[in-house]
């Protein structure tokens, strides 16, 4: 069998060993379940034709060299499943036809949405499992083993997933080896195919063209970093970045317009904190880094190097911010549990991110295996890696949680710079119309002011009026913080009548 051969011969050991591990899968379900029960979902992207091969040669060493020589390319008799979709790019038909006619694919041909196109399938077929081109990182991956049941609420079956843990390196690799036809929207540089009104080419991939002419695009194999394979969907973003603001019941993103008081969490994680051990600096520095950029910071915590104390945290945190940062924790010792516990916070495990992997290596060698590969375990399907050319190791992002790795100061500065700059961060920290401050500064005593004060924040609920003093015998300082300065200029004078004049003095 030609596959089969071509992976043997090769000199990727790697790829063999995904390849081994994936045809073991394969043989396993098929040795579970009868061909009548079987099925193959095919969507003509990159990772389903992966996985067609894959299943042709798997039922080939199943059946044995003697009964599928002769004719084995239209001798594949696993039922295929093909949602056709009038958003789908006409290359992406084209080609799932086309194969299908190569390979002598049994196609079901669904035309509604995938869940009612199953119930309605498995209604009708005796079909108990279902192979799917699945990898870690896919969002539908979240919780998902080599064999997993249907999530609650759908039709049941066993979803069968060969290909989990290969990674966009694996994929090119497989089909780059096997000599097999891809569709030609990845040789355009497209490398993630959704529909025709999400998707585009990578901008990585872009040719540079000084005669003006069409943008060119250098195909999909090309691309260097497997991280960025999903930079290539078009990101419907205006002023805000939709992933990070809230949705309404209609699952419609809230403008930024409309809510441009945007909050972030922050969350240290550490004994050593709670215990007087070490000074918190890196939360101060946070909340200064939020504030510049217009955002605001409701809550900070510090919580115990425990791993529910970090998931309930997170969990509370999460859902009531649009960003959530978190710093301590991160490593290989018996106290470094932040990873686990945003895992636990979203229901998922931890999963080794073999890319996550490569960087710790060039970092650190090779200690980052053997006891020490927890160093290499992400949360699994919900991660993003936020790279930059001056962070040795990227950034983790699970959702709307961010993982620094600093443990000082400078560190922190040069990671929240990077985080700024970096592309693949979503506009996740769009910058917001940025607060304007007034600074005043008073001799009277705190019983002298309250009352003043007290009608000050009733008159203008809208802006923050903060007092402190540095110690009992200094002055103290009210602080008036608010997106409009005009409003905040008339909160200045406003506190100023309420006093006897010369009372309250502008510090910078």
């Amino acid at each position: 069998m030609e596959i089969d051969k071509a992976i043997r011969e090769s000199d990727d050991r790697r790829l063999k060993t995904k390849y081994n591990n994936a045809i073991y899968v394969i043989r396993r379900a098929l040795a579970l379940y009868s061909i009548e029960e079987l099925a193959f979902s095919f969507n003509g992207g990159k990772d389903s034709t992966v996985l067609l091969h894959l299943l042709r040669a798997g039922y080939f060493l199943h059946r044995g060299e003697q009964s599928c020589s002769n004719g084995s390319l239209m001798d594949f008799p696993i039922r295929t499943i093909y949602f056709e979709s009038t958003s789908a790019f006409p290359e992406i038909n084209l080609f799932t036809h086309d194969t299908a006619t190569i390979y002598g694919l049994q196609m079901d041909i669904l035309r509604s949405d995938f869940k009612s196109g199953l119930e309605a399938l498995l209604k009708a077929k005796p079909i108990r499992a279902i192979f799917l081109g699945v990898r870690i990182g896919d969002p539908t991956a979240v919780g998902q083993e080599q064999f997993s049941p249907s999530s609650p609420g759908w039709p049941p079956f066993m979803r069968v997933n060969p290909i989990l843990d290969w990674s966009y390196r694996d994929v090119w690799a497989f089909l780059l080896t096997s000599k097999v036809q891809y569709c030609s929207l990845y040789n355009q540089g497209y490398t993630s195919i959704g529909s025709i009104h999400d998707t585009i080419p990578n901008a990585l991939l872009s040719i540079s063209n000084s005669s003006g002419s069409k943008e060119n695009f250098k195909p999909a194999y090309l691309l260097s970093d497997g991280r960025l394979e999903r930079a290539g969907r078009a990101k419907k973003v205006s002023a805000s970045a939709s992933r990070c603001f809230p949705a309404d019941e209609n699952g419609m993103d809230v403008d930024s317009n409309q809510n441009s008081m945007l909050t972030a969490s922050i969350i240290a994680v550490g004994d050593e904190i709670l215990s007087g051990t070490v000074e918190d600096q890196l939360g101060h520095l946070l909340c200064k880094k939020l504030h510049s950029i217009g955002w605001s910071v409701p809550q900070a915590a510090v919580v115990r190097n425990d791993i529910d104390s970090v998931a309930e945290e997170v969990e509370q945190r999460k859902s009531t911010n649009n960003m959530v940062f978190l710093y301590g924790g991160v490593g290989p010792l018996h106290s470094d549990v932040t990873l686990a516990g945003v895992a636990k916070a979203f229901g998922v495990r931890l999963a080794p991110d073999e890319e996550f992997e490569e960087y710790l290596r060039m970092l650190i060698g090779y200690q980052c295996t053997g006891d020490r590969n927890e160093m290499a375990q992400l949360p699994e399907g919900i991660t993003e890696l936020l790279h930059h050319e001056r962070l040795p190791v990227p950034l983790i992002k699970c959702q709307n949680v961010i993982i620094f790795s600093a443990t000082n100061v400078s560190e922190l500065e040069m990671q929240w710079d990077c985080l700024i700059e970096s592309k693949d961060s979503g506009g996740c920290l769009v910058p917001l119309k940025p607060y304007s401050t007034k600074h005043l500064t008073t001799h009277s005593s705190d019983v002298e002011a309250a009352q003043p004060l007290s009608k000050l924040c009733l008159e203008f609920p809208d802006l923050y009026i903060g007092c402190y003093r540095k110690s009992r015998q200094e002055p103290l300082v009210v602080s008036i913080k608010g997106k409009d300065p005009a409003r905040v200029q008339s909160a200045a004078e406003a506190l100023r009548k309420k006093f006897n004049p010369g009372a309250f003095s502008e510090i910078n």
